[in-house]
């Protein structure tokens, strides 16, 4: 008798896709989303290193010519109204705010300095924003995957539990396929959480350190447009 379990066991296709064609409806709802939510992942990962890859190109290359030791004014009149990099805005930011703080009798505008910081922290603000958009999808697919794939796997035991009752037959050919196919769910959950919970964190990282960078510039500008300020007084 085992022999023959043992036979039809072996006879049953356990690749991936034959898994997923056994399983119920259900359980494929779960696996689709659960692979939908591992595909998105992955694209927000490699949009997001692309991205971080830019900025700190971009920062590199305009920190070079800001301390290239050219005028300001000249360097903000090159940038011209619609600046590309996020470290040029935080400059043009504040150049703008600098520009709009002096009267047409050259004098400056009580407050000079405090509305240039703002003028720059709202560019950072809006920068920060940019750079740490969908990252929060990966933290919800890292929370959320496994509980998923878990509830796949629980309804796909129940369905396996039903079957073997129908049957009345606890033999392995009827138990295996059944859980196998249960535990598929939890395994694409896993294999859609771990890699958002790894880059996610990654990528915080990356980002904050992107922004500590603009945060930084934006406080050696403030202290020149400072210095200016006090001679100007």
């Amino acid at each position: 008798m085992e022999t023959e379990a043992l036979a039809m066991a072996q006879e049953i296709d356990f690749s991936l896709l034959a898994l997923f064609a056994r399983a119920t409806l259900t359980v494929k709802l779960v696996m689709i989303l659960l692979i939908v939510m591992s595909f998105w992942s992955w694209t927000i990962i490699v949009q997001k290193h692309l991205q971080f890859r830019k900025a700190r190109a971009e920062a590199a290359v305009f920190d070079a010519a800001f301390w290239s030791g050219e005028p300001l004014d000249e360097l903000y009149e090159a940038l011209g109204a619609d600046p590309q990099g996020a470290s040029e805005k935080v400059f043009a930011a504040g150049m703008t705010e600098w520009r709009r703080s002096h009267r047409q009798d050259g004098a400056l505008i009580a407050g000079a300095q405090a509305r240039i910081d703002r003028a720059m922290d709202v560019a950072i603000a809006r920068e920060s924003e940019v750079l740490n958009k969908s990252l929060p999808f990966l933290a919800t697919t890292g929370s959320t995957a496994p509980f998923i794939g878990l509830f796949g796997t629980v309804w796909g035991i129940k369905h396996a539990f039903e079957e073997i009752a129908i049957a009345q037959n606890t033999n392995l050919a009827v138990v295996a396929p059944g859980i196998a196919e249960a535990l598929l769910a939890t395994g694409i959950g896993l294999v859609a959480a771990i890699p958002a919970v790894v880059f996610y964190n990654k990528l915080s990282a990356d980002s904050g350190r992107i922004v500590g960078n603009y945060e930084s510039f934006a406080d050696e500008f403030a202290t020149i447009l400072s210095r200016q300020l006090d001679t100007a007084a």
